[in-house]
């Protein structure tokens, strides 16, 4: 079990204040890792205690992931504070959803930003702490929406295709420096943003008998997931895809 173990380690996790972020925040802080949080949702002294309460130490910055150079900002502000970056996890995302002929580029453009491009620039900098060190785990989370087209929101198919991309390209660059570089594809999960299809009968019906375990996923699930793809327990596996969601791709 040791090798599941991340004591010592420093992982930034973007958006790690809310939504399916705050399960990967507390598993990684549950394994023993310290947790760097920058978001641009409001800090969360209850949500620290509780990653507090795991023996690790927490920190937050307030950030833009899209304004230029703050990426660059975050992970020097990380080292500064912890000492290193060995664990990224790029979580922060939107999606805006409207009818395809009202979706328009002041909706593309974001989604862009934040989903891919953000990422690209947290990986690119963070790379620069890793390589040295000759070791970094970089978790993608990509979606079932990396596999599929999806209605009302091409950014976000077309952001999420192209994470996955991005994951396998920076496979191919940083493996030779013992980082790896692999995603977490969520399915349905009970979150915030998809309270409209949880309320939905029709929808949720439709989402619940798609699932061959027959449920929506609760963020637990998630959370032995993280661990693995940041522990060394992962470390031959890179440019990996895990797809968590109950069977949904199957059908």
């Amino acid at each position: 079990m040791d090798y599941f173990y991340l004591k010592g380690k420093n992982a930034i996790v973007t958006g790690g204040n809310t939504g399916l972020g705050q399960a990967f925040s507390l598993a990684l802080a549950k394994a023993g890792a310290n947790i760097f949080i920058p978001s641009i949702m409001p800090d969360d002294p209850e949500f620290n205690k509780l990653l507090e309460a795991e023996g690790v130490k927490v920190a937050y910055m307030e950030a833009d992931l899209t304004k230029p150079g703050v990426p660059k900002q975050v992970v020097e502000k990380c080292v500064e504070t912890f000492g290193s970056v060995d664990i990224l996890v790029n979580c922060a995302g939107i999606c805006i959803c409207k009818d395809f002929l009202e979706f328009d580029r002041p909706e593309w453009d974001p989604m862009i930003a934040i989903n891919l491009t953000a990422a690209f620039e947290m990986s690119h900098e963070a790379a620069k702490y890793m390589i040295p060190q000759r070791s970094g785990k970089i978790i993608n989370i990509c979606s079932l929406f990396s596999y599929l087209g999806g209605q009302m929101s091409p950014a976000y198919a077309a952001s999420k295709h192209g994470l996955a991309g991005l994951t396998k390209a920076l496979c191919d660059e940083l493996a030779q420096y013992n980082i790896q570089v692999n995603g977490i594809a969520p399915g349905y999960f009970k979150t915030k943003v998809a309270e409209y299809s949880m309320k939905n009968p029709e929808r949720n019906k439709w989402i619940v008998d798609h699932t061959p375990t027959g449920r929506w996923g609760e963020v637990i699930d998630l959370m032995g997931a993280v661990v693995f793809l940041a522990s060394k327990a992962s470390d031959f596996v890179n440019g990996h895809i895990l797809v968590v969601d109950g069977g949904f791709l199957t059908r």
